[in-house]
């Protein structure tokens, strides 16, 4: 296997327009975007509503064509069915024929993914037990919510054991339990040797698990990587939360808030000590100090910021 066709996923230097307005002039939803997934790695594709994540993934599918570039997926055409076989997917708002029955509706998806009869039966009880729905699967689809709907969605991506499992805002709708359950099943994944992509635009959930992220902003992509090498592991700011305090106690460049019995500053990481000693000065007591290093979430902000500012 040469190196192209070991890698779950290749961009390059891809871009997508689409006719726009009345004159049906070309607009660019993605431009020339180039990364590789590694195999058996949990990807994180972020970005804001609009960003160009979903027609990446189209792409990826081979639903749509790229303007220009290469798409590959295991080295070869996304749309190939030697290809799709080995690709599991879950929309960011999938469809479901209301009146099957969850197995129902898991036996038409493994039929349609080649599981052999004898093994169905077997494959869709250890799904919904691992998507946490296990003793519902004569029920309606019609009478799940959207977070069981979104389990539901995820054991269908499942059903064909793929290598690479494609998943558009698994977590959007979802309440903390689910998506805590979502991001554990994408861990579990990855730890049996799967390759996980998935786009989203809920940054702590992804800096949770990621082990490499592309950051997309208007279509552009930003920042691609490791989080170990994006993110600085130095201290940014320090919060020091003091109780005490003199009244009119200030210092000059610190923001201040009172909340739940304390005074909250946040100070570079340099002001930390002064603003200790200032406190101490003054007869208060300091309560707490927490280091803030750089976050996905600021790291996605300046990015973002920067794009905006050059119009």
């Amino acid at each position: 296997m040469n190196g192209e066709q070991a890698l779950p996923i290749r961009l390059e230097q891809v871009a997508k327009s689409f006719p726009h307005g009345f004159l049906m002039r070309p607009r660019e939803a993605v431009r020339d975007v180039s990364l590789q997934v590694p195999a058996g790695s949990l990807f994180g594709y972020l970005g804001h509503n609009g960003a160009g994540k979903t027609t990446t993934i189209k792409m990826l599918l081979g639903l749509i064509a790229p303007t220009s570039g290469r798409v590959r997926v295991w080295g070869g055409d996304p749309a190939a069915p030697e290809v799709r076989r080995r690709v599991g997917y879950l929309p960011e708002q999938p469809y479901f024929y209301d009146y099957l029955t969850t197995r129902e509706f898991l036996e038409f998806h493994a039929e349609l993914a080649g599981v052999a009869p004898d093994l169905r039966a077997g494959r869709i009880a250890e799904l919904l037990d691992w998507v946490g729905l296990a003793g519902v699967e004569n029920a309606p689809l019609n009478r799940f919510s959207k977070g069981m709907q979104q389990r539901v969605g995820l054991a269908q991506a499942l059903i064909g054991d793929p290598d690479l499992v494609i998943l558009d805002e698994p977590m959007s709708g979802l309440d903390p339990v689910g998506r805590k359950q979502v991001r554990d099943i994408m861990v579990e994944l990855r730890n049996r040797g799967k390759t996980v992509f998935f786009s989203t635009h809920i940054l702590g959930d992804a800096e949770m698990v990621c082990d490499q992220v592309a950051i997309l902003v208007r279509g552009e992509m930003r920042s691609h990587g490791r989080l170990a090498d994006l993110l600085s592991p130095r201290v940014t700011e320090v919060e020091v939360v003091a109780s005490g305090l003199p009244e009119g106690f200030a210092l000059d460049g610190a923001p201040m808030t009172v909340r739940d019995g304390g005074v909250h500053f946040r100070v570079p990481d340099d002001g930390c000590g002064p603003l200790i000693r200032k406190v101490l000065d003054a007869g208060g007591r300091v309560v707490s100090v927490t280091p803030y290093r750089e976050s996905l979430e600021s790291l996605f902000l300046h990015e973002l910021s920067a794009v905006e500012r050059a119009g």
